[in-house]
């Protein structure tokens, strides 16, 4: 069993669309293939066959007799997924049907290197299996959703900013696992495998164009078009950061453009204004601390206790938010705009006012109008759609 890269067959594209689409009939799959019946029956029963997929029952007659049912076999193999950011880790069991099976996350602190993380990784795996009675033969391999910039191709991390740990500049995280795992890994930015775990958890709603913004110690984002991730000529995800939003505005902590949007809308932003503000003897529930231990953890919490002081800087980075989100969806025109990240999960304000402020930005008419979500998956998005991504390049 491998994995390939841009491999596609019918073979292929038929078991993804039963995976989407099951329970499914081979009635309902010949109105997505031009395949003749009996090709469609062979290949049927070689995946069934080879226990890809199963016969889950009968559907509906329409006169004659019950047509067969047949979806994705979600013991056939089983996945790995693994976030990689600067504030945690999070690693991810899940069976083919992208089903949840275990989960852990842990803190990326100054002792978290690439080395360690590995090791950590490996031992978590090994419980995974032992916990759900697998063997390492069942895993199909490990996919990586990371902070950029990234080469993808080589399976490198390349010169991360703010990760708390030293070593993390040209790391080949992918070597790495596959030494320790003795598995597959396939690597890309944590904002495009959590645009293909949101696309997968809305497949119900069959949104076609999709965008996913990701707000926490910096911003990221990623599209997906007619179901494709889009991709430029440059691994730039954090790029969408440096948006320029208010031309006289600061620049973000001495660095990039001056009015840049991670300047008004990030977690180290929104600490250092709250610091600021502190330090000039604004009245607040952190006024005892001092401003330069004063955390994001702590500002939510002060931000559910009604803080004004906080409130104020939270609806702030909210709207400018929205600007930038107005500026994103004027360019590119996604149907659905999927908001996540710890900045935005914070607390219902955050979203509430940056959706609001984004719909009095944008260029609607009355054809079009986009529609706005929170992560479904929340802080699993981007480890879970790493693991979906395997499925995407595996060669069945």
């Amino acid at each position: 069993m491998t994995i390939a890269r841009a491999q596609t067959s019918i073979r292929k594209d038929v078991y993804q669309r039963i995976l989407e689409l099951g329970p499914v009939s081979k009635a309902e799959l010949m109105r997505d293939f031009a395949l003749t019946s009996s090709s469609m029956t062979r290949l049927l029963d070689d995946l069934t066959d080879q226990d890809i997929i199963r016969v889950s029952g009968l559907g509906t007659s329409t006169g004659g007799r019950k047509p067969i049912l047949f979806q994705a076999n979600p013991t056939y193999r089983y996945l790995l997924g693994l976030e990689i950011s600067r504030i945690y880790s999070t690693l991810g069991l899940y069976d083919m049907q992208l089903n949840p099976l275990s989960s852990i996350r842990w803190k990326m602190d100054a002792d978290t290197t690439p080395e360690r993380l590995t090791e950590r990784v490996g031992v978590e795996t090994e419980r995974f299996l032992a916990q759900h009675g697998l063997q390492p033969g069942s895993l199909l391999g490990i996919g990586v959703g990371a902070v950029g910039p990234l080469d993808r191709e080589r399976g490198l991390i390349r010169s991360p900013e703010f990760f708390p740990a030293a070593g993390w500049d040209e790391v080949p995280i992918c070597e790495l696992l596959e030494r320790r795992l003795r598995l597959p890994a396939r690597l890309d930015n944590g904002s495009n495998t959590a645009l293909l775990g949101e696309h997968w958890a809305l497949r119900g709603q069959s949104p076609r164009h999709l965008l996913y913004v990701h707000a926490g110690v910096g911003l990221r984002a990623a599209m997906m078009s007619d179901g494709r991730l889009i991709r430029g000529a440059a691994d730039a995800e954090g790029a969408v950061g440096q948006m320029i939003i208010a031309t006289d505005g600061p620049r973000f902590e001495g660095r990039g453009n001056h009015g840049a949007w991670e300047a008004f809308v990030s977690v180290r932003a929104l600490e250092n204004r709250v610091r600021t503000q502190l330090k000039i003897g604004r009245p607040s529930l952190l006024a005892g601390r001092h401003p330069d231990t004063v955390t994001f953890a702590d500002l939510t919490e002060a931000l559910e206790a009604d803080d004004a002081l906080v409130k104020e800087q939270f609806d702030e980075a909210a709207a400018y938010l929205g600007i930038g989100l107005a500026n994103l969806i004027n360019v590119l025109h996604p149907d659905v705009v999927v908001l996540g990240g710890p900045l935005i999960e914070a607390h219902p304000l955050v979203y509430e006012t940056a959706v609001a402020t984004a719909l009095k930005n944008i260029v609607s008419g009355h054809e079009y109008s986009p529609a706005f979500s929170l992560a479904e998956l929340k802080e699993n998005a981007v480890a879970a759609g790493a693991a979906f991504m395997l499925l995407q390049e595996w060669t069945v």
